[in-house]
């Protein structure tokens, strides 16, 4: 694989599974240097002890990003281990799928929290870092949920439509300082995430690694602002 990232230091958050571990071992394959965080610090360390096998510096701590100190720890964890950041993939997040009438406020809170807030924590944090490095690279993994409302989606698509603000607003306010910001839609994922329905004609978690190494790979003059992914052949 080209190695066009050697040198550049990686955050993927919810790294240890599903599009988060792909998108770190592609970042990993195209040469960065990887920090990957997790709610569970078992799963973590598996998943740093897998990606290292297949060769690169990756490294991880358990962190909710729902949660503003548990992301400054991490992204302490990562100065003192990678000593800088380039590239930051919010990827973390969760879905409860309720009608309004049956959802509950620690659902609603927790969706927003994880979803929209924890994208803010850790930009927030990344950008002191961006502008040390003269530049960064933020991708936020949304969802078409951030343009198609879903019934029982009220508090995912909440999330996911104030998530499309939040990156477009980001990309307005720091483009001028080699800052990118971009966001990644995807359809229905085979992961965990969308357990109970067939895979086979869903989109493989490699395939948004694959874009997400597409976007980064762009000249600094040309920015994808927003990808919209969708199966091929969707089930009828």
């Amino acid at each position: 694989m080209d190695r066009f990232l050697e040198g550049k230091n990686a955050i993927v958050t919810g790294g240890t599974r599903g599009i988060g571990r792909a998108i770190a071992k592609g970042l990993l394959g195209a040469g960065a240097a990887v920090a990957i965080c997790g709610r569970s610090a078992e799963g973590v360390s598996r998943a740093v002890t897998d990606l290292g096998a297949g060769g690169g510096r990756v490294t991880g701590q358990a962190a909710d990003v729902a949660r503003w100190e548990d992301v400054r720890r991490f992204f302490q964890f990562v100065d003192r281990e990678l000593g800088g950041l380039d590239i930051l993939i919010n990827n973390a997040g969760i879905g409860v799928f309720r009608p309004v009438a049956d959802l509950s406020l620690e659902d609603w809170t927790r969706t927003l929290e994880t979803n929209l807030s924890g994208v803010f924590h850790c930009c927030r944090e990344a950008m002191p870092r961006f502008r040390a490095r003269g530049g960064g690279f933020v991708i936020n993994i949304g969802s078409l949920a951030g343009k198609n409302a879903i019934a029982g989606g009220a508090a995912y698509n909440a999330s996911k439509f104030g998530l499309n603000g939040f990156t477009e607003a980001m990309m307005l306010d720091h483009r001028y300082e080699d800052i990118r910001v971009s966001t990644i839609m995807p359809g229905s994922v085979a992961t965990e995430f969308g357990a109970g329905a067939a895979a086979d004609w869903k989109i493989a978690a490699e395939d948004i690694a694959e874009v997400v190494l597409a976007v980064l790979r762009m000249p600094a003059r040309t920015l994808i602002s927003r990808v919209e992914i969708r199966p091929s052949k969707p089930r009828r």
